[in-house]
């Protein structure tokens, strides 16, 4: 296991995992995590709370069941020997006490209502990604971990999620009618060129002055959400979105412009022009796929820093493709409420970010 300055944890309790070992059906082809299972000990207190934002839609939100049987977290922990970092040595739910897992959410600019606030564990009726994330973090970090989830479904980068300094911008549509598609704060998300634009209630970008506004909320109250945490750092934005965008041929073609623009204004939001970014595409799209989804999943991969088309995120922009992660569905579909794809994928995330906090700062 790798030690990042100021962000290691040694790896330990090899002998705990191997009981686990044999759980794990031969013919099991899946890849299996490496992570061990979290120790119950509590993070450095001395070290500012490293804060991970994570934002999108409905696919960060989360679906997957915890009950039930194929497809449920319970049955691919116990009957098929997966995730085995999962479970403490009783058998039950893992917690750890150096994660901690908040979720916030609330409509537009509207009131927020908190969902969790606890130690990183398995609760409730469904998980999202932030279980892997948060394990993956857990174990590289040192410094104590905050897992702070804002937002909610069916809401699009090109319209709800808009981010501040967007500009208005035109299409020429097959009948020869020009539109005027909205920027930032305007409203309604088009109208004809030349003709009055009648608002509505909604703006572009309300959702995402609602979700940023939500998050900052938590942090100015960081010793309710991270108990006897006193000092913070944005260390990093998880994201996962696109379904909505996907289904416009305007908001797939602008996704690229909008998606950079978004990791260089959530920077600038926070006042954390370091925090690293990680974006994950849709689960069902696959590798050159011509529709909506094949443009998220083609301006995912231009904004990763490896691509080398933005030389200002290389080293701390990256881009997961998830259809060899997913198990089957669509994001529209929630993929099935299949908990193994929302393991994955958080999992894949998680790692991304491990990576990306290895590397040195930008200039």
């Amino acid at each position: 296991m790798f030690r990042l300055p100021g962000f290691h944890k040694t790896l330990s309790r090899y002998a705990w995992m191997f009981l686990f070992c044999f759980r794990i059906p031969a013919e099991q082809g899946d890849a299996r995590s490496s992570l061990s299972a979290p120790d119950g000990q509590p993070a450095d207190m001395s070290q500012p709370v490293q804060v991970f934002i994570l934002l999108g839609q409905s696919n960060m939100l989360g679906f997957g069941k915890i009950n039930g049987g194929e497809g449920s977290l319970q049955y691919a922990v116990q009957e098929k020997g997966l995730y085995p970092y999962l479970l403490d040595e009783a058998g039950g739910w893992s917690t750890r006490k150096d994660v901690r897992n908040v979720r916030v959410m609330g409509s537009g600019t509207g009131p927020s209502k908190q969902f969790n606030n606890e130690w990183m564990s398995i609760q409730g009726k469904c998980i999202g990604p932030e279980i892997g994330i948060g394990h993956q973090l857990g174990e590289a970090v040192e410094a104590p971990v905050l897992i702070l989830k804002s937002c909610i479904g069916n809401r699009a980068l090109g319209w709800d999620l808009l981010p501040p300094g967007s500009d208005s911008f035109e299409v020429t549509d097959k009948e020869g009618v020009t539109w005027v598609y909205a920027g930032y704060k305007d409203s309604p998300d088009r109208w004809k060129k030349g003709s009055e634009a009648k608002a509505i209630g909604w703006y572009a970008g309300k959702q995402y002055d609602g979700d940023i506004a939500r998050a900052k909320g938590v942090l100015e109250k960081l010793g309710t959400y991270y108990p006897g945490a006193t000092e913070y750092e944005i260390a990093g934005f998880f994201w996962w979105q696109g379904d909505r965008d996907s289904r416009s041929a305007v908001y797939s073609e602008r996704y690229e412009q909008n998606l950079a623009h978004l990791i260089r204004q959530l920077r600038k939001d926070f006042d954390a022009p370091q925090a690293k970014f990680v974006c994950a595409s849709l689960g069902q799209t696959k590798e050159g796929a011509r529709n909506g989804g094949g443009q998220l999943l083609k301006a995912m991969q231009s904004v990763d820093g490896r691509s080398g088309r933005y030389p200002e995120f290389k080293g701390n922009v990256s881009a997961v493709y998830t259809h060899p992660l997913s198990k089957g569905g669509s994001s529209g579909g929630h993929y099935g409420g299949n908990a193994e794809t929302y393991m994955n994928v958080g999992e894949a995330m998680g790692q991304a970010m491990v990576e990306l906090l290895k590397q040195e700062p930008m200039q």
